[in-house]
C-alpha cells in the first residue's frame, strides 16, 4: 500500500486549464504562492539560499490516461511516458520555478504553469550541479522546443 499526502496548495491566476502554459517557460513571469500546511512548514528552513525549486504535485483535475497520446505541441501520436502528458496513471506533475521570497509558510515563486489550487506533494531544491545533464538529448521534442513559450494547453486532456 502506497500514500500520498499533499504538504501544501499551489496558487496561480490559471483557473482553466484551456489556455495555460504547457511548460514553466511558457509561464515565464507568471507569479503564483505556495502555501505549506502548518505541520510541513518547519522543512522550509534553509531554503532562501536557493534560486529555483522542483515543485512535485498532483494533476487535481486529471481523470484517466490512454497510453498512447496526441501531446501539445505535435500531431503524431506518441507513447505516453515520451510526453509530459498531465493524464497519467499516476498524475503526478513536476515543475522547476524560481523561488522569489520565503514568508512563513508561503513561498513566493514565479514561472509557473500550474493551474490554482494543485494539491503539492513535495518541495526539493534545484541544484545545477546536479539536475543538469552535461549531454541531454529530448528526443522527438527537440524539433518543437521553440514552441513551448508561445504553445498553450487546449482541451485534449480535459476532464
Amino acid at each position: 500500500m502506497m500514500t500520498v499526502t499533499p504538504i501544501g496548495t499551489i496558487h496561480t491566476p490559471f483557473t482553466d486549464p484551456k489556455g495555460m502554459p504547457i511548460q514553466p517557460t511558457g509561464g515565464a513571469g507568471v507569479k503564483g504562492r505556495v502555501t505549506l500546511f502548518e505541520q510541513f512548514q518547519p522543512g522550509l528552513r534553509d531554503l532562501e539560499g536557493f534560486s529555483h525549486l522542483i515543485l512535485l504535485y498532483w494533476f487535481h483535475q486529471s481523470e484517466g490516461f490512454e497510453l498512447e497520446v496526441v501531446p501539445f505541441m505535435d500531431t503524431q501520436s506518441r507513447g505516453l511516458f515520451a510526453t509530459r502528458a498531465p493524464k497519467r496513471p499516476n498524475p503526478i506533475g513536476l515543475s522547476i520555478v524560481e523561488l522569489v521570497a520565503v514568508e512563513g509558510g508561503v513561498l513566493h515563486i514565479q514561472n509557473i504553469d500550474v493551474l490554482d489550487q494543485t494539491p503539492l506533494l513535495d518541495i526539493k531544491p534545484y541544484v545545477p550541479a546536479f539536475d543538469q545533464p552535461q549531454a541531454a538529448c529530448s528526443g522527438w521534442l527537440q524539433a518543437a522546443e521553440e514552441n513551448v513559450v508561445k504553445t498553450q494547453a487546449d482541451d485534449r486532456f480535459a476532464p
